[in-house]
Formats: structure tokens, C-alpha cells, sequence
């Protein structure tokens, strides 16, 4: 079986101050690169994967720069389209302790904001391959791009492949409405729906009663009717929901569940003293997806995406910069931290 992936959004340019500064302390900035998809074909890739990220970037040096933060982790990067005159920025101040972290964007008129249907030649980029994957942020961005997005994934279910979509609904970029009409038209050629108990509310109006998640704790039976109504109302073959239960801006625990119409996977728990929970959703995302792609079962494979997530969270920047290897140890229980020598 082939294990060829094709992955397909936006790259940011991050700018975030050091040492846990407020934006308005900030005298400087560290330059990162990041973005839902192009995270998820860096981790895929670092897992031994063939990944492509297709994209559209502007064809100055900022642009080459973020080519540059995929390329360098092995991932394909011949799709990619030149075009446009700016690269998206988001600012990113972390939060430590009961002070949460912000997020401020500046990516109004980027280059893959313009991208319009008929731009991409899907049925080349899609031979051969197996796995496609999207996210509810590109559609967001504009118009033309939710109607690339639902382009893609037609031609992703015409070529064969299986596709996956992560919710990630975000609330700087469209209404609840605007989200339910387009994603509602995506989730049609999704087969496996990935989301956390925010999204699925966010998009489609699904929730399950009495569930606060500013309180730290989670009831896991709740998540499963979320799982259930979502597997329902996406037709997909399988729904994965992230839990997070955020005893602080610096102390989470995470975890994750599964669902595929008949039985309900509940992963091991991992307390995670967080470093970056940037990029968690997507290392989750990557993880489920190198399982799958690569035919384990399904609780090896929730399993292993909630271990990589957890490990990510524990590295600065968006990308998960971690190998299979250490997650399967991870996985084994191995989670003192002590040096390795």
C-alpha cells in the first residue's frame, strides 16, 4: 500500500517575543514558520513518510523562506505555487500560568488566500498517492479559497484517496454560519474527521450537555456523543476528538478519543507541563494519519497520535520535530524525561 501523502494550506511567518513577554514588552521577536498543514506534512515526513505540501507562496525571499522550513524536514515541495505579493503573519504572545496566550493574525491578502479553483492540478498532484489532507483554515481565508478546498477534496475522493479534515474552526476569520455552509460541503468527501469539543460546536452546532471546558476536567462519556453526532453528521468512517483538559496556560492534560460507528477508544492520558501547545492539534492529526496510512489497527494508531501531540507540546515552535521512535517510547511509558545517554 502506498503511503504517499498530500497535504494542502497556508504557511505563516510566526512572530513571537521570548521569555513569556507581553506583546507590549517585546523589543524583539523569534521568526518561526508554521501552519496547520504545513505542520502536519513536517511530522508526517519526520515519521518517515513521502509527504507533499502544496501551497501557494510569494516568490520573494520570505516566501523562499518558508518554502525553506518545509523543505529542510524532507518534504515535497515541487507543488508549490509562486504567486501573490505577501506571506501570512501571525503574532503569538505565550501564556504562562493563569495567563493565557494570544494570538493576533495579519494575513489579510496573503498569496494562498488567492488561490482559485482551476489554480491547481489536482489529478497530477494526486497520483499515486494515498492520503489527503485539509483543514477548516484554509477555507476560511477567503471565498475563492473555500472553493478550492472543496475542489481538492472532490478530486482527492475522485483520484481515491482516503481524506481527513481537522476542524480547526477559527473565529478571527469567519462567522459560525459562514463555517457550517462551507465545511458542511467539504465534510461530504471526508473520511476521517478530526476535532476537539470547540470545533465540532463551532462549526456544526454540536455539543453535548453541560460541558465547560474552562473548568480542567473532562467527562469522557460527553465526548461521546459529540463523537457519535459528528460521525453522523459528517458520514465519515471515522471521528477523532482531542481532549484537553487546561488546568493552566502552562499545565494540560491531554488526551484523545475515537469513534467508528461501533466502538469508542479512549487513549492513555498524558500530563504535559507545556512548552508550545502550538501545532498540538496537527501533530495529533499527523500522528492518527502516519498510523492509518501505514495499516496499524486503530487503537495503535490513536494512540501513537496522542503520545506525538503530547511530545510536541513540548518543543518550541509549531512543527513536531520528533521521530516514530520516540514516540513508540512514549508510548511504552517511558515519560520521566530523564537524559538519554
Amino acid at each position: 500500500m502506498s503511503n504517499k501523502i498530500v497535504t494542502f494550506g497556508e504557511i505563516m511567518l510566526r512572530l513571537a517575543p521570548y521569555n513569556y513577554e507581553r506583546f507590549v514588552q517585546a523589543g524583539t521577536f523569534q521568526v518561526t514558520y508554521g501552519g496547520g498543514e504545513a505542520n502536519v506534512a513536517v511530522s508526517l515526513a519526520n515519521f518517515g513518510n513521502d509527504v507533499a505540501f502544496v501551497t501557494r507562496l510569494p516568490k520573494n525571499p520570505i516566501g523562499e523562506a518558508a518554502l525553506n522550513a518545509v523543505r529542510g524536514y524532507g518534504v515535497d515541495t515541487q507543488y508549490i505555487l509562486r504567486g501573490g505579493t505577501r506571506l501570512g503573519i501571525y503574532f503569538l504572545e505565550h501564556g504562562a500560568s493563569i495567563r493565557p496566550s494570544k494570538v493576533v493574525y495579519d494575513r489579510a491578502d496573503s498569496a494562498i488566500s488567492q488561490v482559485e479553483p482551476g489554480m491547481i492540478d489536482w489529478a497530477t498532484i494526486f497520483k499515486d498517492k494515498a492520503w489527503f489532507h485539509v483543514t477548516g483554515i484554509t477555507p476560511a481565508l477567503a471565498p475563492n479559497a473555500a472553493k478550492a478546498t472543496i475542489e481538492a477534496v472532490q478530486a482527492a475522493k475522485a483520484a481515491g484517496l482516503k481524506v481527513s479534515c481537522d476542524l480547526n474552526y477559527r473565529k478571527k476569520l469567519w462567522t459560525k454560519a459562514e463555517a457550517k455552509e462551507t465545511m458542511t460541503k467539504v465534510v461530504e468527501y471526508v473520511d476521517v474527521v478530526i476535532a476537539n469539543e470547540e470545533d465540532a460546536a463551532d462549526v456544526f452546532g454540536i455539543e453535548a450537555a453541560s460541558i465547560d471546558v474552562t473548568t480542567g476536567t473532562l467527562d469522557t462519556e460527553k465526548y461521546k456523543s459529540v463523537a457519535s453526532q459528528l460521525k453522523d453528521y459528517c458520514k465519515a468512517e471515522l471521528v477523532a476528538i482531542t481532549l484537553r483538559e487546561s488546568l493552566s496556560a502552562s499545565d494540560n492534560n491531554w488526551s484523545a478519543m475515537l469513534f467508528d460507528g461501533n466502538e469508542f477508544l479512549v487513549s492513555r492520558k498524558y500530563p504535559i507541563h507545556l512548552v508550545d501547545r502550538v501545532g498540538g492539534g496537527d501533530s495529533f492529526g499527523a500522528g492518527l494519519i502516519h498510523g492509518l496510512v501505514n495499516g496499524w489497527d486503530k487503537h495503535k494508531a490513536l494512540e501513537f497520535a496522542v503520545a506525538a501531540s503530547g511530545l510536541k507540546q513540548t518543543i518550541p515552535g509549531d512543527m513536531n520535530l520528533v521521530t516514530e521512535d520516540e514516540v513508540l517510547g512514549i508510548m511504552k511509558g517511558d515519560i520521566s524525561g530523564r537524559v538519554q545517554r
